[in-house]
């Protein structure tokens, strides 16, 4: 019944980002970009501005409270935690005040077999990090304090911020190019007849719209991808300075002994935060992560 509830609270964050942009472009008056005369370049600009950059704003506003839901998260309430769930909740404080946030992040617990932690939110003020249970019975103190310093430094780095803000102009440069050159293909096909408006050229627009989208978001995909590892060096190192690096290290040895549990097909919604990756060959280009291997050299050379 999981895939059920996922599919569902998918369908409900498209719904509204669907309502609220479509409000957000009628109270900023754009009009059709598809005009009389031809392409209306600044609606066009504007049209795809708001949907590229809305859709991933609208995600990160509301990336806690997806997470919460479609990863099971329970928060640890820092009056009632007992046992290994307080070590945990001190452990992510003691590297917060460390790494200088301005408010303690939200720390939860979610079951699953799978050795990983991920950190989400929209702000460093309201952040949250999350533990699978299956970490904390696979790895000893000194790698969960690596693992969580990883995590804090994604979010003192501003990672969810930064990568939010990426997909958001990729996903408007896809659109805007896509429309462009599908719009020139179309005229070009009815030998540059404007005044044409037979059906036919009008849903081959689209169909080459649609294919152009498809193509230009492989190669979006793999912009967001460097991007991502670049961020995933940085927090390794930031790790490596709130826990230690031979911590640091440990926790990245230990992820190497438990990569099977990893699901690295994880949601959206926090896959690109998630601590390990297993990428190769030309699938290594959409990774969001590098190599453990490759992780683990860098941090050793920080020395």
């Amino acid at each position: 019944m999981g895939w059920i509830k996922r599919i569902s609270l998918f369908l409900l964050l498209n719904f509204v980002i669907v309502l609220t942009i479509s409000l957000l472009l009628n109270v900023l008056g754009v009009r059709p970009y598809i005009t009389a005369y031809g392409l209306d370049y600044q609606q066009l600009m504007v049209f795809c501005l708001v949907w590229g950059m809305g859709g991933a704003l609208i995600s990160l506003a509301l990336s806690r409270v997806m997470a919460k839901w479609m990863m099971g998260v329970h928060l640890i309430d820092p009056n009632d935690a007992r046992g290994q769930y307080h070590d945990l909740l001190q452990t992510v404080y003691q590297l917060a005040r460390g790494a200088g946030l301005p408010a303690m992040p939200q720390v939860g617990i979610y079951d699953s077999p799978e050795v990983n932690a991920f950190a989400t939110g929209p702000t460093k003020s309201r952040a949250l990090v999350a533990v699978s249970t299956g970490l904390l019975r696979r790895m000893n103190r000194e790698e969960v304090e690596g693992v969580l310093g990883h995590e804090i430094a994604h979010v003192a780095n501003g990672d969810m911020v930064t990568m939010t803000l990426i997909q958001g102009v990729v996903n408007a440069f896809v659109m805007f190019l896509a429309r462009i050159i599908a719009y020139a293909i179309a005229i070009a096909g009815r030998g540059g007849d404007r005044d044409d408006r037979r059906p036919m050229s009008f849903m081959s627009y689209f169909a080459i719209q649609m294919v152009l989208e498809i193509f230009f978001m492989i190669i979006g995909s793999i912009v967001v991808a460097w991007f991502s590892r670049r961020r995933e060096f940085r927090a390794d190192a930031g790790g490596a300075r709130l826990a230690g690096r031979e911590s640091m290290i440990n926790a990245l040895e230990g992820l190497k002994r438990t990569i099977g549990l990893v699901d690295t097909k994880a949601q959206p919604a926090v896959q690109t935060l998630k601590i390990s990756g297993k990428p190769g060959g030309f699938m290594r280009l959409f990774s969001t992560h590098p190599s453990l291997d490759l992780r683990i050299e860098r941090l050793r050379r920080m020395g």
